[in-house]
């Protein structure tokens, strides 16, 4: 997705959550500043390793049930904390989005598995960023929702897993299934505010379906 496709969305949810465009600039620079002896890889490199079918995954509560019924295919993107549930099912992600936020210990470990791991930068995961991004051995990409930055890149998306979604579509990705996405039910997490959540989600269930270009098939494993 070019920027200037995603700019006016990026600024309506700005608006929303009354953000500032600044604080996610800053925690680019801090993403930069902590990854400088990263495994640093371009978008190419990283589109390069999509193949035309994709699961990505979400950590909505019915992740487990979905994978119990559903058989992954395709390159296989997991965002964030979903990855230690997936890989409890025994299966192993190809490409890890992430904001740091969550079970870090399995993302670090895919990692170093050889998983691509796209870190992403926003207004408040700056303490994130300074204790984790550093500690990825294997291939990095670096992320925004703001303008992009050289090695910064703006694939589009707001959350790990609508953000996935928007790097499969880059990507090529023309069927897309979908595993752990509930929109209504976030997963339960400690400090956090669960309306919050749902406002988020309210956005990814807009970029995920609203916005999905014509061609791109988002598909249950019946239909594949």
């Amino acid at each position: 997705m070019r920027f200037e496709e995603w700019e006016p969305v990026y600024e309506e949810i700005l608006r929303d959550f009354g953000w500032s465009r600044y604080d996610d600039e800053s925690s680019v620079r801090m993403l930069k500043s902590v990854t400088l002896n990263s495994d640093l890889i371009d978008d190419e490199d990283l589109l390069s390793r999509f193949s035309d079918r994709c699961t990505v995954i979400g950590n909505a509560p019915c992740l487990e049930s979905d994978l119990s019924s559903n058989t992954p295919c395709g390159t296989i993107v997991a965002s964030g904390s979903s990855v230690g549930r997936l890989v409890a099912a025994g299966l192993t992600p190809d490409v890890v989005v992430t904001d740091l936020d969550g079970d870090i210990g399995p993302q670090l470990d895919a990692s170093s598995r050889g998983a691509v791991t796209v870190i992403h930068a926003h207004g408040d995961n700056q303490d994130l960023i300074r204790m984790h991004a550093g500690l990825f051995r294997g291939p990095v990409v670096l992320s925004t929702q703001a303008a992009p930055q050289g090695i910064v890149y703006d694939f589009g998306g707001f959350t790990d897993g609508d953000r996935a979604v928007c790097i499969a579509r880059e990507a090529g990705c023309s069927r897309m299934l979908l595993l752990g996405f509930d929109y209504d039910h976030p997963m339960p997490k400690g400090g956090s505010d669960p309306e919050l959540k749902r406002k988020k989600l309210a956005w990814a269930r807009r970029i995920i379906h609203d916005m999905n270009p014509a061609g791109t098939v988002l598909t249950s494993p019946s239909n594949l």
